[in-house]
């Protein structure tokens, strides 16, 4: 069970003792007599549970990267805040929209459930009406070359990688790529249907997404993520604090001019 699953859940249940215990003490009969000690505790909670429910259900959550596949953006141990903001305001579990706000742009990364049930999070590079080509490494964009220049190179867990800057629509950012990797994907002259993104890993050769998959349906979006509060590394060897100081609170995001688009 999920946290979400278990966090409405027992909002619920807390909420049934509230409601039965405000009955009891209307009742004349009743009024008089002092609920146990766990009645307390559980109407005390039951304001605590529908405030937490509402912050993380309708206005942010935070996320923990698990894998590398949005390296150099975001790194293993990162956590980041998610806005939920951005794309309406959804039911919790079910995920149905109830108010619109907005929708995923080109550069935007996202948050989502996948339909294997894990939280993923990856970068849109594709919204509905774009064709999305991925060939010899380089991607198109409605038949446009995105370009990327080499920057340095580095190593991603022991493998040579170059890392390059790219731009999607005005967001800069970089990526990666293993020169020396060679990958088929299924989906790599595609055009993106209504009501789905295509999305891929700032870490190019070391991602599952779109390429494999196929196109993510906006219903599964949880959120944009926007900044990073807290940073672990958990490879560093000999620290006390094994904290990546200098990543908190920072913006995932860079603009290549002063309008967000």
């Amino acid at each position: 069970m999920r946290f979400e699953e278990i966090l409405v859940t027992a909002t619920i249940v807390s909420g049934i003792v509230f409601l039965v215990n405000f009955i009891n003490r209307k009742d004349a009969s009743k009024k008089d007599r002092k609920p146990n000690w766990l009645v307390k505790e559980i109407v005390a909670l039951f304001p605590v549970l529908v405030l937490v429910l509402f912050l993380r259900s309708f206005l942010g959550e935070g996320f923990r990267i698990p894998t590398g596949s949005m390296k150099p953006t975001l790194l293993e141990g990162d956590f980041i805040l998610v806005n939920k903001f951005a794309y309406g305001v959804r039911l919790p579990i079910s995920g149905t929209t109830i108010i619109p706000v907005g929708k995923p742009k080109v550069g935007d990364i996202v948050v989502f459930r996948h339909t294997n049930g894990q939280d993923l999070i990856k970068r849109v590079v594709g919204v509905p009406g774009d064709r999305i080509r991925y060939t010899n490494k380089q991607l198109y964009i409605n038949d446009k070359l995105i370009p990327h220049t080499e920057i340095a190179t580095t190593q991603d867990h022991g493998i040579y990688t170059i890392e390059s800057k790219e731009r999607l629509a005005n967001v800069v950012h970089d990526i990666y790529d293993y020169p020396q990797a060679m990958q088929i994907y299924k989906y790599d002259n595609v055009i993106v249907p209504p009501h789905s993104v295509f999305v891929m890993g700032d870490n190019r050769s070391n991602s599952v997404d779109s390429r494999v998959w196929g196109f993510l349906d906006e219903k599964y979006l949880i959120g944009k993520a926007v900044a990073t509060w807290m940073s672990w590394d958990s490879s560093a060897n000999g620290k006390i604090v094994p904290i990546r100081w200098s990543r908190i609170g920072k913006s995932i995001y860079q603009y290549a001019d002063k309008h967000e688009s």
